[in-house]
């Protein structure tokens, strides 16, 4: 078996992260001297490798980050210098995960909700989990159209299923008048069996007003807080921030 017929046959036992380094390798042992053991050691990591890569990504995809470029490393914390900078560490570790708690990130718009949760989430799957990026609006809608075409509970059982959800925006969008009972299914549902990010520009006083349903939203924050942390962000807002900075002149923002 030649070269390429090898290559071919690697690709045949769907062992591409091989056949893609096959001849870098061969001529790598050539050179060095390489153990027969040695070369097949550096073939077969080449192929973990790729798989471990194309997991990730595959991952990544399936989380539906609004930005797949977010991570803790582009967030600026010293913009609210408040902030609880070990929480969010904390939280990258995926250790509530494995603890299945729960967490609220609560602030003005533009104060790095959405951009902590999607880091956050980001993290997660670097460390093996799956995760479920949604704002929440977009659930919800989710939810009905499971509902109308009798797929609802496979729908959220799948929910339920899933190590890490993120529910962004809570508050942002006008939301259906089952809000209050579908997000409670869904909080309840995975109480103590699995994880839930859920971010908000709204205090949690005003929950019960803004889905219309007090009783079972105080069901909802009892669930998500009795295993849960809290992440202030703000008051400051950097979207306003750098908005503001961008339609000043150049000269004026140069003398600031």
């Amino acid at each position: 078996m030649n070269l390429i017929e090898l290559s071919h046959a690697l690709r045949q036992l769907r062992l591409g992260g091989m056949a893609a380094v096959l001849e870098i390798r061969l001529q790598q042992a050539q050179a060095e001297a390489m153990t027969p053991i040695d070369l097949l050691s550096s073939l077969v990591s080449d192929e973990l490798t790729r798989r471990g890569d194309r997991l990730l990504e595959r991952r990544r995809k399936q989380a539906g980050f609004r930005d797949q470029h977010t991570t803790l490393d582009n967030f600026d914390f010293s913009f609210n210098k408040k902030m609880n900078r070990s929480l969010v560490f904390d939280l990258a570790t995926a250790n509530f995960i494995a603890r299945r708690e729960d967490a609220l990130f609560l602030g003005p718009p533009g104060s790095g909700k959405s951009h902590l949760a999607q880091a956050i989430g980001q993290a997660v799957i670097q460390q093996g989990y799956k995760v479920l990026y949604r704002e929440t609006h977009t659930l919800l809608d989710e939810l009905a159209d499971a509902t109308l075409d009798g797929t609802r509970k496979e729908f959220v059982e799948w929910l339920v299923s899933l190590p890490l959800l993120i529910l962004d925006d809570l508050g942002m969008r006008k939301l259906p008048l089952t809000a209050a009972e579908d997000l409670l299914e869904i909080i309840m549902r995975r109480y103590e069996r699995a994880s839930t990010i859920v971010t908000s520009n709204r205090p949690v006083e005003d929950w019960g007003k803004l889905l219309g349903d007090a009783a079972a939203v105080s069901a909802m924050l009892d669930r998500l807080l009795h295993h849960g942390h809290v992440l202030k962000c703000g008051p400051r807002s950097w979207r306003t921030k750098t908005e503001l900075a961008a339609a000043l002149p150049a000269s004026t923002r140069q003398s600031r």
